[in-house]
């Protein structure tokens, strides 16, 4: 290979792709509505679409070369709803960015309805290559192309740490709420909420890291316990008014590794309530290492609500008071 060829930019960031999707039937929870979270999965299938087709599919990534295609950062914004079925065009290019040592690329999904390809999503994407250290025998090295983007580690900064008191480790179950000191520090004095959780293997990936969709489920259910810990529970709303949040903006950021069967301790906190329309809240998470809080990623969701008229369509509501109360602590 001449040193001309080594020198121009991996092959992932010379050229677009376009692929053809369809959201999963996982995310249909609402009437045929795809929830913020599915459509996430579309952008992260459409970026590992374009690995493939430059010739370097994930899989290839790991168990030749021991590298680990991982997102750390995912910017979406909803434009409008996708449906169970829809057909969905993804396109996939590279983005110019300051950080020479990420993958970035922006995503636009288009919802294909008789021939006509209408713009409902775009996203910015950021994926890094972490070298595998569990796999055994030495691996290949990978493309030359290829090592500005590799690393051993996923921290992206020297993670800030605050001393907590000392609390039980490896708590059993599917997570707390309450009774926990690093909890109520966390919580203190803020419109916050703060739930502990042990992180599983189905959150996981590449054998023990928590990965980009598994903190996306977080965020989902962090809100979930939220508005159920402020009295205005999702199946609340829907039972006494027809009501369902819906999502045009979200974003996650990994900063550090967060490893399977670890306590996470995830803070949701409303930052601000525009009028009676939206509400934006910011998701910050932690593990507990050595009596020490590390931060692993951080995020943040724009909630809206919607009335359900029937089965194919809703119309956006102003909050109620009952609602902008909750919201407002």
């Amino acid at each position: 290979m001449t040193s001309e060829l080594i020198s121009l930019p991996t092959p992932l960031l010379r050229e677009s792709t376009t692929h053809r999707l369809r959201p999963r039937f996982e995310g249909s929870n609402i009437c045929t509505w795809i929830g913020f979270k599915h459509v996430n999965y579309l952008v992260e299938e459409a970026v590992l679409a374009h690995f493939r087709h430059v010739g370097l599919p994930a899989r290839t990534l790991y168990e030749a070369h021991g590298l680990c295609v991982e997102f750390i950062d995912l910017d979406t914004r909803i434009r409008s709803a996708f449906h169970l079925d829809d057909e969905v065009s993804a396109e996939v290019s590279p983005a110019p960015h300051a950080d020479a040592d990420q993958l970035r690329f922006t995503v636009v999904l288009r919802r294909l309805v008789d021939g006509t390809a209408t713009r409902a999503a775009s996203s910015t994407v950021a994926v890094v290559l972490r070298g595998d250290e569990r796999g055994g025998a030495p691996a290949h090295p990978g493309p030359s192309h290829l090592a500005p983007y590799q690393r051993s580690h996923l921290r992206r900064q020297l993670p800030e740490r605050h001393p907590l008191p000392a609390i039980r480790r490896n708590s059993l179950g599917r997570g707390g709420v309450g009774g926990d000191a690093v909890l109520q520090e966390l919580t203190g004095g803020t419109n916050s909420f703060a739930w502990r959780w042990r992180i599983p293997y189905p959150y996981c990936h590449f054998t023990e890291r928590l990965q980009m969709s598994g903190y996306l489920r977080q965020l989902e259910e962090v809100v979930d316990l939220f508005l159920m810990s402020r009295g205005v529970s999702i199946k609340r709303l829907l039972d006494e008014q027809n009501y369902i949040p819906v999502v045009p903006r979200s974003n996650i950021s990994i900063i550090d590794e967060a490893l399977m069967e670890e306590d996470l301790y995830t803070v949701f906190t409303v930052e601000e309530v525009f009028k009676r329309v939206t509400y934006t809240a910011r998701m910050d998470c932690y593990v507990l290492r050595e009596e020490m809080l590390v931060p692993t990623a951080t995020g943040r969701i724009t909630h809206g609500y919607a009335e359900i008229r029937d089965r194919t369509d809703w119309a956006l509501v102003d909050f109620d008071d009952r609602l902008l109360t909750a919201l407002r602590g």
